[in-house]
């Protein structure tokens, strides 16, 4: 009954929301890749500079959730869609590279660990530089470094010029909800995906690759994976983030 109720609530609040959502908002869909169902967010080259990477509020402090990204917005701004946007500390600060409208907030890391950001190659999910949007290896990217207006480093990749992370394992029984960025060949769309069920790296990497067609895609998380987005009715929460990711227009 109770759990009913909580549904219930969800959807309407969902509904609500998205009556308020602007008509050039963003395009959050369901949709099926092999037998698994993930929330797909689709941002244009022309809804760029909408798109905003939040670690801090005004007063400094860590933001965490999506209710506290909500707060920070003018009362003509409505938030299309958010997710986390990559791995962070015990104190919220970004793990690796964080740029927020030009400002670098902590630096690229190129070296090898043993957890999933560190399992090379990993890369940079960059925007609003030449190309509106660019996944980009982390080591290339520190050697040739593009401007961005956004970046945010995470890992590993998920798809490296066409091409599966080489460690991703068919048969691996490692299941977590994940999510994660890929961008268009051509730079002009990136696409936020996340799972709705657990799934693997190597599931999660064939949707970008072989769903969507892109040569680059980066891996945001997995062990905490949250998704707000109206137009599907989901407003996750649960445990604090750090970075995260998702584009503001105007209202009504």
């Amino acid at each position: 009954m109770r759990a009913d109720l909580s549904r219930r609530l969800a959807v309407a609040f969902g509904v609500l929301v998205a009556m308020a959502l602007p008509a050039g908002a963003a395009t959050c869909k369901r949709i099926d890749h092999d037998g698994q169902g993930y929330v797909l967010c689709e941002v244009p080259a022309a809804q760029e500079p909408a798109l905003r990477l939040w670690q801090d509020g005004p007063d400094g402090s860590p933001l965490r959730n999506f209710a506290n990204v909500r707060r920070t917005l003018e009362a003509d701004q409505v938030l299309s869609f958010a997710m986390n946007a990559g791995m962070f500390h015990p104190d919220y600060r970004a793990v690796g590279l964080l740029v927020v409208d030009g400002e670098e907030l902590s630096p690229i890391v190129t070296g090898a660990s043993n957890d999933n950001f560190g399992m090379l190659p990993n890369g940079v999910f960059c925007s609003g530089g030449a190309r509106p949007f660019q996944v980009i290896e982390s080591r290339s990217f520190a050697a040739d470094r593009p401007d961005c207006r956004l970046a945010t480093q995470s890992g590993p990749m998920l798809v490296i010029d066409g091409q599966l992370h080489p460690r991703f394992l068919v048969d691996s029984d490692s299941r977590y909800i994940r999510n994660g960025v890929g961008v268009s060949p051509d730079g002009q769309t990136a696409w936020f995906a996340i799972s709705n069920r657990p799934v693997t790296f190597h599931e999660f990497g064939r949707l970008f690759r072989d769903g969507l067609g892109v040569q680059d895609a980066l891996y945001f998380d997995g062990s905490i994976s949250r998704l707000y987005a109206p137009q599907v009715n989901r407003a996750d929460f649960g445990r604090s983030m750090g970075p995260i990711i998702g584009l503001v227009e105007p209202a009504g």
